[in-house]
């Protein structure tokens, strides 16, 4: 029996690592340079191409606790991320060209891994098989699946990506550099005036827009274009992307700030942090250079908006990510309805920790409670209800009524390393 794993971006590169350094062959497939995605344009495996942001890594967010589970998981993902890691004040961001040339070496010189560069149409019985192709998975495949495993519980919605500017082209004059909170200098803050602000805000919601089909108007809440944000009401970007808070320019709080964050290491590259769009490309130069700092910018890249694909994992998946249909076949990543990139590789480690226990002993582990990966997974295969998307958050870890808010993220924290760590030690234990 093979072990066959369907796409090599972050949760299939997780995935294959998890099993390979357990001792046992993997077939990586993964159908670039031959067939590429709508927004994918390297070979490289686990190619970035959205922001380069990983989030947090702050033990008070829910972003930085689950990066500290998957550090006690073994992640790969995160031992490349420390290398080629970019300023981004209390974030974990990458170089997105060194980061998938990294992983792509790694994945090459590991023995038990086997790339294969080929597109997969269908899974046989005969073979394990884990899909891991990601929100953007090949329409031969999701047809392949909806008629073989899955049905008709396929839903969709679109994700926007936010713009890349030339740091070059930018007019630091009219700006500062700093973070919220902190005395870190690793973002630019573009300011607003009010008047300015309004002009900016007036036009926007003027904007010409790529018209979505009746399929594509679902849209991810933690992730709306900023031109949806901007239809809720003139206050909402102040209090969103465009948020003031925290900073200081000139001993005074600006009126509005657009945040710019390093794309590399040089320094070059920066992205509109928050400003995920679905203008069309001619108003997206007119509308964002409408901001002061950017009024003569050139861009890198430019936002655009692809369909995002996940299943309806409740009623498709048990607790191991396992289809109730076939029990060869496991999902991971983003298809299962797991939000975000790290969110998407903690359930490719836990899978892959699982393949290769199933494999050594005839077993599987389920994840444990009161932790953000293990919470998150229960979520997902066990939702009542509309199923949508969903990225790591406090409410998955219970810690009874604690007044103040910041004891009780660090309680969250404590528990959630405590649990991962025991649940890694009895993994350990019942693979060995």
């Amino acid at each position: 029996m093979k072990v066959n794993i369907v796409g090599a971006g972050l949760s299939g590169i997780e995935t294959a690592f998890a099993i390979a350094r357990r001792g046992y062959n993997v077939n990586l497939f993964e159908m670039k340079p031959k067939h590429f995605s709508e927004v994918h344009k390297t070979d490289r495996l686990a190619e970035i191409v959205c922001s380069n942001s990983f989030g947090s890594v702050k033990l008070t967010t829910a972003s930085g606790i689950l990066k500290e589970e998957m550090k006690i998981l073994d992640s790969v993902l995160l031992k490349a991320a420390e290398q080629v890691r970019v300023e981004a004040g209390g974030a974990l961001a990458v170089d997105r060209e060194k980061f998938s040339a990294l992983i792509t070496k790694w994945a090459e010189e590991e023995p038990n891994i086997t790339l294969i560069r080929e597109k997969i149409t269908e899974l046989d019985d005969n073979n394990i098989w884990i899909v891991a192709c990601g929100p953007l998975c090949d329409s031969e495949l999701v047809e392949y699946l909806k008629e073989e495993i899955i049905g008709d519980e396929m839903l969709y919605f679109y994700d926007a990506i936010a713009p890349i500017v030339y740091a070059d082209t930018v007019d630091f004059s009219k700006g500062f550099w700093g973070s919220r909170y902190s005395s870190d200098k690793d973002y630019f803050n573009c300011v607003l005036t009010e008047d300015e602000y309004n002009r900016f805000y007036d036009e926007l919601l003027k904007a010409e827009k790529v018209e979505p089909k009746e399929f594509e108007k679902n849209y991810f809440e933690a992730c709306l274009p900023i031109e949806e944000l901007a239809e809720r009401g003139k206050q909402t970007l102040l209090f969103g992307p465009l948020k003031p808070v925290g900073l200081k320019y000139e001993g005074k709080t600006p009126f509005a700030v657009v945040q710019l964050r390093k794309e590399n290491k040089e320094g070059t590259l920066l992205s509109l942090v928050g400003f995920q769009t679905k203008l069309t490309y001619p108003e997206q130069k007119r509308i964002f250079r409408l901001i002061p700092a950017l009024k003569n910018v050139e861009f890198a890249k430019l936002g655009s908006l692809h369909r995002n694909t996940f299943i309806d994992s409740p009623k498709l998946l048990n607790v191991f990510l396992q289809s109730k249909k076939k029990s060869n076949v496991f999902f991971v990543g983003q298809i299962t309805g797991v939000e975000g990139y790290m969110a998407s590789a903690v359930s490719g480690i836990y899978v892959g920790m699982n393949i290769a226990l199933k494999l050594k002993k005839n077993k599987m582990l389920e994840p444990p409670e009161n932790t953000m990966f293990g919470d998150l997974i229960r979520y997902i295969t066990s939702k009542e209800g509309e199923f949508q998307p969903i990225s790591e958050n406090f409410g998955f870890i219970e810690v009874g009524k604690v007044k103040n808010k910041k004891m009780k993220r660090e309680l969250q924290a404590k528990i959630a390393l405590e649990n991962t760590k025991r649940w890694r030690e009895k993994y350990e234990s019942e693979f060995n």
